[in-house]
């Protein structure tokens, strides 16, 4: 009975033969508007949310057993606003980025182990190149808006073309990283790590 009710409580656990399909999994354009929209922080709340309302399965339960597992950022504090309000727990916004990539690693066939092994091995680096990246072009884009308005336009287009090259840098430094890390993940594999993933999907 026990187990009826936390697996019922456990809202994403798959069914017998069933896994999502990359189909069924956050678009690239569906993570940067989920990005943009929470960029000082999101909730444990609105992560679940992000997924349950585009139809994909996600429970709080399994966000839990996420940040058990060590796949995710560590949230920090916020303040809320008005008096004896006391303080909410946010995540960075990339959590759901890490969680849609875990998700899809599940789908790969990958076990836990092999995840941790791969994913955790060079993601945060990639991650913080981007982030430092998103902070420049920020940082560039206000400055410009305070320029004359001939150069303005020179430097923004200039911009415009580097936030490309930027794009494409993290694109491929992501390609990279997960090479490297494929022979750490194979050693694993060989070396019988068992840990199953289907109770994170």
């Amino acid at each position: 009975m026990a187990t009826d009710l936390v697996r019922r409580s456990d809202d994403d656990a798959p069914r017998a033969g069933a896994a999502p399909s990359r189909g069924a999994l956050l678009k690239e354009e569906e993570l940067r508007a989920i990005e943009g929209a929470h960029p000082d922080g999101i909730t444990a709340v609105q992560i679940v949310d992000a997924f349950t309302s585009r139809g994909i399965k996600f429970s709080e339960a399994s966000f839990r057993k996420y940040v058990q597992q060590g796949l995710l950022p560590r949230s920090r504090r916020v303040g809320r606003k008005g008096k004896h309000r006391g303080s909410l727990g946010v995540y960075p916004s990339k959590t759901v980025r890490r969680i849609n990539a875990v998700k899809q690693l599940m789908v790969d066939g990958y076990t836990i182990e092999e995840i941790q092994g791969q994913f955790l091995l060079y993601t945060d680096l990639v991650e913080g190149v981007a982030e430092h990246l998103a902070e420049l072009w920020s940082r560039l884009g206000g400055d410009a808006a305070k320029l004359d308005p001939a150069l303005r336009r020179e430097l923004e287009h200039q911009l415009a073309e580097a936030r490309r090259d930027g794009d494409r840098l993290v694109e491929r430094l992501g390609e990279l990283t997960r090479r490297f890390a494929a022979p750490r993940t194979d050693s694993l594999r060989l070396a019988g790590a068992a840990g199953g993933a289907e109770d994170l999907l």
